[in-house]
């Protein structure tokens, strides 16, 4: 085959369009990103270059508006192996073994077609970690659906949980954590955050760069179809009224295919035969090609009439636009192409050479021997689009009074009220569609603590187990608030669930989920959670490795609320010593960890019980977050804590509720003498760096806070079968289970 040069430029296909502005906008690229392309190409391009511009600078691939601000992220650590710019991050979790874990929205494939668009949306974030080398362990998934009343909210819920639970449970992978919430601003646009954690030797980690001139560029997994072309682009756009058309831009997935394409991946690294591997992900053929000779600074040529095809007809612009799921590319040592063909064919999937490296640094595209693409590669990353968009931060709220929130007339039916509420209900109903238990390993399951706990077996015979643990976690509508104080608290809730466990916290996986970035507010959204992100980060030793940016999360103009989901990883050297938040025996003193204000502003308690949405949302105060959350994890070591939860939405109560309905066993306790905080804020005020500790030492650890400066007070015992808060509330257990419990199953199952 002859490359083309630029002065021979690639032949145009039969039937090939004209490109006119028209073509241009509808790739989603602006008139003077078109000018750059041609300044790039020294002339016009064809179809298929075209596409690729279009797929490598949406905001989805390129990251043009966000980029400027994820660098202010910290991302570095003596623990950190790889950090932002791989397929995942990867931390170092001591004995020779890595944890690699990622998050990845798939927002609007999952409004559209909630059941294959959540599903594939798991089956990209797995292909994300065992691409480099990882067996996953564990998936997590953060979503937010809009108001329980609106009409396609139920038909969402359904099928995105029911795509989550299918890919996952067939896959083989526990999915043991996440959080769901429901908010009106997602009416229009739900957000479906996956997590996938994996665990690899820290000596077998692999890596996209390309290397090698010559070596052959391998095709492996399922064969392509036409589903999921502009999924790229259709994801850096906001919805219209006729997103729903726009179905044929949703992938469709097959986990038994996945599982597959996993344990040939995993068989092959177990040779010397791998130079790179990249998952074909959004943008399908092109991310993944032209990323590999991108990093490693060389060329590629890529015969597209050996791509396995799955349909007839198939032209170029659509082989390299496909994101049909389960494949992955391979650049592979010289001769090791028939041992690397043989464990593809034993696992029953495609197996094709289809290209080759070059020191052109060009991407060349044949097509039955004519050249119909031929790009160079350089100037598509350093000539891409970077913006810094004009932003206006959100000023902070005036400071709620709480005195001047009106208390509950009614205790009792105040508690059952916000432990029914769709944010604080249960979600049982939902992981129980999801296999939690499979492959042995999950120590703390859903709802039993505030991060799940996966044991990993260390090296060696008989060396025991540590654990992972793994959270996710935001309060949107404190972002929504004050982004700054939102991305702070978002951080510090990750780092207090990975605490109260008894792990260590090691490393965060962020995903950014804001509207459109070309509105000032909504710049200064994102910039605003940032700067709260990275202060956070950096106080806590919390670095970012990995992350995702989901921009344009609008409907008809209308935002969603602002957020920054955090995922989060940490470690317990002995899974022994950990601790969930079920409160299981009487006699326990129950310590409330970190001081009470008694803040109200943006608490559910103002929300559900009184209406109002409003105030500042509470500060964060780095500092006792660290000192606190310190002292929680080094008293779980010393064996004094047997739960531990920390305190969130709902406030003391609300948690209190949680440990006691999880563990069946009551409580009594009382305001603390002397408090000047009115009752109703104390209970349900939702100060940040708290934790609830029941301990059967707890004259030790009143001590020991004592000591190290942290704030700590003895609110009551456990014991009985009800929730009693002297002078103001007594619940039986039953009663508050049900409340909790019903809401969920109850509005799922009601007629439509």
């Amino acid at each position: 085959m002859t490359i083309a040069s630029e002065k021979n430029p690639p032949v145009k296909l039969p039937n090939e369009p004209t490109i006119t502005p028209q073509i241009v906008a509808e790739h989603g690229l602006a008139p003077d990103e078109y000018q750059r392309l041609l300044k790039i190409m020294g002339r016009e391009p064809t179809m298929v270059e075209l596409g690729i511009f279009s797929a490598m600078w949406s905001e989805h691939c390129s990251y043009k508006s966000s980029k400027v601000w994820l660098k202010k992220l910290p991302t570095s650590a003596p623990w950190v192996i790889q950090g932002p710019g791989e397929n995942a991050g990867v931390i170092d979790i001591g004995d020779g073994q890595a944890a690699i874990f990622k998050m990845e929205s798939h927002n609007h494939p999952s409004y559209i077609e909630p059941y294959q668009g959540a599903a594939t949306g798991v089956g990209g974030i797995l292909r994300d970690v065992f691409t480099m080398g990882a067996r996953p362990v564990a998936n997590l998934n953060a979503l937010r659906f809009g108001d329980p009343k609106h009409p396609k909210t139920r038909h969402l819920v359904s099928g995105v949980v029911a795509g989550i639970g299918g890919y996952g449970n067939c896959m083989g992978i526990p999915t043991v954590g996440g959080e769901t919430n429901f908010h009106a601003a997602y009416n229009g646009n739900i957000l479906v955050n996956a997590m996938t954690v994996g665990i690899a030797p820290t000596d077998r980690i692999f890596y996209a760069a390309a290397a090698g001139v010559g070596n052959p560029l391998v095709y492996v997994g399922s064969k392509t179809g036409r589903d999921g072309i502009h999924g790229a682009t259709m994801a850096s756009t906001e919805f219209s009224e006729d997103s729903e058309e726009k179905r044929p831009t949703v992938q469709v997935g097959d986990p038994f295919v996945e599982k597959l394409l996993l344990e040939a991946c995993l068989e092959l690294m177990a040779t010397d035969a791998i130079v790179a591997i990249q998952d074909m992900g959004a943008a399908g053929l092109t991310s993944s090609s032209f990323e590999m000779a991108a990093k490693g600074g060389l060329g590629v040529v890529v015969e597209l009439d050996k791509v396995p095809m799955r349909e007839t007809g198939m032209n170029p612009y659509e082989l390299m636009l496909s994101e049909s799921q389960e494949r992955m590319l391979i650049v592979l040592k010289p001769g090791r192409e028939e041992l690397a063909r043989k464990i593809f064919e034993k696992w029953e999937l495609d197996f094709a050479v289809i290209g080759r490296l070059t020191d052109t640094e060009r991407m060349v595209l044949s097509w039955h021997g004519d050249v119909v693409g031929n790009i160079p590669i350089p100037p598509l990353v350093t000539e891409a689009p970077m913006y810094e968009r004009p932003w206006t931060l959100t000023e902070l709220p005036p400071v709620l009074d709480a005195s001047k929130v009106p208390p509950p007339k009614d205790w009792n039916a105040s508690l059952l009220a916000l432990m029914s509420c769709p944010d604080l209900a249960s979600k049982a109903w939902i992981w129980h569609q999801y296999d939690h238990l499979i492959m042995g390993n999950t120590a703390i399951r859903p709802q039993d603590g505030d991060a799940a706990l996966v044991r990993v077996p260390r090296n060696g015979a008989g060396a025991g187990h540590k654990g992972l643990a793994m959270t996710s976690d935001c309060t949107p509508r404190y972002v929504q608030a004050h982004p700054e104080t939102g991305g702070r608290q978002a951080v510090a809730e990750a780092w207090r669930n990975i605490t109260a466990t008894g792990a260590k916290p090691l490393a965060v996986t962020d995903n950014m989920n804001f509207g459109n970035p070309q509105k000032p507010e909504i710049m200064g959204q994102f910039a605003g959670a940032i700067i709260g992100m990275a202060e956070a980060c950096t106080v806590l030793d919390f670095p970012v490795v990995s992350g995702n940016v989901s921009l344009y999360n609008e409907t008809e103009g209308r935002p969603i609320l602002p957020t920054p989901t955090i995922g989060a990883v940490g470690v317990i050297e002995d899974i022994g010593h950990a601790v969930g938040s079920r409160l299981t025996q009487a006699g326990l003193a129950i310590i409330l960890i970190g001081e009470t204000k008694g803040w109200l502003g943006q608490s559910l308690y103002l929300r559900e019980l009184c209406g109002r949405e409003e105030g500042a949302p509470p500060p964060v105060d780095l500092a006792a977050e660290r000192r606190n959350g310190d002292f929680v994890r080094g008293q779980i070591a010393a064996g004094r804590v047997d739960a531990c939860h920390d305190l969130s939405d709902g406030g003391l109560l609300a948690a209190l509720a949680e440990m006691c309905i999880a563990g069946g066993t009551g409580v009594t306790l009382k305001q603390p003498a002397g408090t000047a905080v009115p009752s109703h804020a104390f209970f349900y005020g939702e100060d940040q760096a708290r934790y609830l500790v029941a301990s059967g030492c707890g004259d030790e650890i009143l001590e020991a806070a004592q000591i190290a400066g942290v704030p700590a007070v003895r609110l009551g015992y456990s014991g009985g079968a009800s929730l009693v808060v002297e002078g103001l509330l007594s619940l039986p257990l039953t009663e508050i289970r049900q409340a909790h419990e019903d809401w969920l199953p109850t509005y799922m199952n009601a007629a439509e």
